[in-house]
C-alpha cells in the first residue's frame, strides 16, 4: 500500500510538470523523480552517495565486477561515491532518487552509535527491499512539497527521518561504517577524495596508502571490496568518464580532452575509451557540435 501511495504521488508530480513530459522533476531539495518510457542501453556514469527506489519497471547496476538488479519496491543505496554501468531493463520506468548527506548521516550516528552494529561484510552499492517506515517517510517528504512553509519546517525533520532509517537499516551496514573516521570504509573515502581532487596525476598505492592511514596491501583490499574495483582502474572510470563530459559539452578537441584528464598518450587514451564507450571520442565531439 506504501508503494503504491508513492507510485500514484510521483505520477501526479510529473504529470503536473508540463503535462507530464518531463522525465526529470525536483519537488523538493534533495528528491528527484525519474521517469523513463522505454529500456535502453548501458550507459556510464558516477553516482555519488545517493538512494534509489524503484516505483514501477526495473534498472541494473553494475559497478566493477557486481551486477545488482532492482524492482519495484527495491532500493540501491551508495554509500561512495562510484563510477558504475546502469541500464533501464523494464518499462514504464518511476524511481525516487534521494541525495545522501553524509553530514547529516555522521550527526545521528554520534547520538546512537551504541544501539547499532556495524557490517564488516557490507559494500558502497547494496540494495534491498524497501520496509514500511522508509516507504513512508519518503511518502511524506514527497506530499509537503506542495505547502512551502510545511516544506521549510518539516521538511528537515522528516529528511533527518529518512536519513535515520537508512542508518538503521539492514543495508546500511556501510554507512554506519562510513561515519566512524577510524574505519577501514573512511579510509577509503578519503582516499576516493584524494583521486577525484586529482585525477590527473598518476597514483602511487603506497603513497595513497599512507595518507589514509593503511598498509599498501590493507588499502589494496578494502578498496576493492569497498568499490568493487581497484585504485588504478578507479582513476581512469572517472578520467574516461571527464573526458567524455568535456567532450559533450563541445568545450575540448580530443587530444586537449586527454591531456586535460591526464592521459600523456592521445592514442592510448583513444583506445581505453572506445573500449569503455564503444565508439571513439571523436563521435562524442562530433555529436556534440552537430
Amino acid at each position: 500500500m506504501h508503494l503504491e501511495r508513492l507510485v500514484d504521488e510521483a505520477s501526479r508530480r510529473l504529470a503536473m510538470a508540463a503535462n507530464g513530459r518531463h522525465q526529470v522533476v525536483r519537488p523538493i531539495n534533495g528528491l528527484h523523480i525519474l521517469r523513463h518510457s522505454a529500456t535502453g542501453t548501458l550507459e556510464a556514469s558516477l553516482y555519488e552517495p545517493v538512494l534509489c527506489l524503484i516505483l514501477q519497471g526495473g534498472k541494473e547496476v553494475m559497478t566493477g565486477e557486481r551486477m545488482l538488479s532492482l524492482g519495484p519496491g527495491e532500493c540501491l543505496l551508495v554509500s561512495h561515491d562510484l563510477p558504475v554501468w546502469s541500464r533501464i531493463t523494464q518499462a514504464p520506468y518511476l524511481a525516487l532518487v534521494l541525495e545522501v548527506d553524509i553530514a547529516s548521516i555522521r550527526e545521528l550516528h554520534d547520538s546512537i552509535a551504541d544501539s547499532m552494529l556495524d557490517d564488516d561484510h557490507a559494500r558502497a552499492a547494496e540494495t534491498h527491499q524497501a520496509d514500511p517506515g522508509l516507504l513512508d517517510a519518503l511518502f511524506r517528504y514527497l506530499a509537503i512539497a506542495d505547502t512551502p512553509a510545511d516544506a521549510k519546517v518539516l521538511g528537515t525533520l522528516t529528511a533527518k527521518e529518512i536519513h535515520y532509517r537508512l542508518l538503521t537499516a539492514p543495508f546500511g551496514g556501510m554507512l554506519r561504517s562510513l561515519v566512524r573516521r577510524d574505519s577501514n570504509a573512511s579510509a577509503i573515502a578519503r582516499a576516493i577524495g584524494y583521486i577525484r581532487d586529482d585525477i590527473r596525476s598518476p597514483i602511487s598505492v603506497p603513497d595513497l596508502a599512507r595518507r589514509v592511514g593503511m598498509s599498501a596491501t590493507s588499502f589494496h583490499k578494502h578498496f576493492k571490496t569497498i568499490t568493487s574495483t581497484t585504485p588504478l582502474q578507479y582513476q581512469k572510470e572517472l578520467r574516461l568518464l571527464e573526458a567524455r563530459r568535456l567532450l559533450k559539452t563541445g568545450g575540448a578537441m580530443v587530444t586537449t580532452a586527454a591531456y586535460d584528464v591526464g592521459y600523456e598518450s592521445p592514442s592510448q587514451f583513444s583506445r581505453e575509451y572506445t573500449r569503455k564507450f564503444g565508439f571513439p571520442p571523436s563521435q562524442d565531439l562530433a555529436d556534440a557540435a552537430g
